[in-house]
């Protein structure tokens, strides 16, 4: 089966079906976690949260083609791995990676 087999494309788009709900859930973690970071209130739970979504969502969206996906969720994941990175990052930077995530995902549907 090559990369570019039907069988292939069919299975991943099953998948696909399967975790989009779950990939969805991940990135309103990252568009809450930046709205969060604009008002200054994020918690240690939040970032923690936020990190482990946007890690998981780099390794997630790679699977399904949208590498472009993997490179910003892991922008995000680097921004939150620390109490001071997240307190320094660009919070409306952050909200524009989370907000192109979700497009990529709302295109892939």
């Amino acid at each position: 089966m090559t990369l570019e087999s039907p069988d292939l494309a069919a299975a991943l788009n099953q998948l696909w079906i399967k975790f989009v709900p779950e990939i969805r859930e991940r990135v309103a973690i990252l568009e809450n976690a930046s709205h969060v970071l604009v008002a200054g209130e994020i918690t240690t739970e939040q970032r923690e949260t936020a990190h482990a979504a946007a890690h998981k969502l780099a390794g997630t969206l790679g699977t399904f083609n949208l590498a472009r996906g993997t490179e910003l969720a892991r922008q995000f994941e680097y921004a939150c791995a620390t109490e001071e990175s997240c307190a320094a990052a660009d919070a409306q930077q952050l909200a524009a990676i989370a907000a192109e995530i979700r497009a990529l995902i709302d295109s892939r549907d």
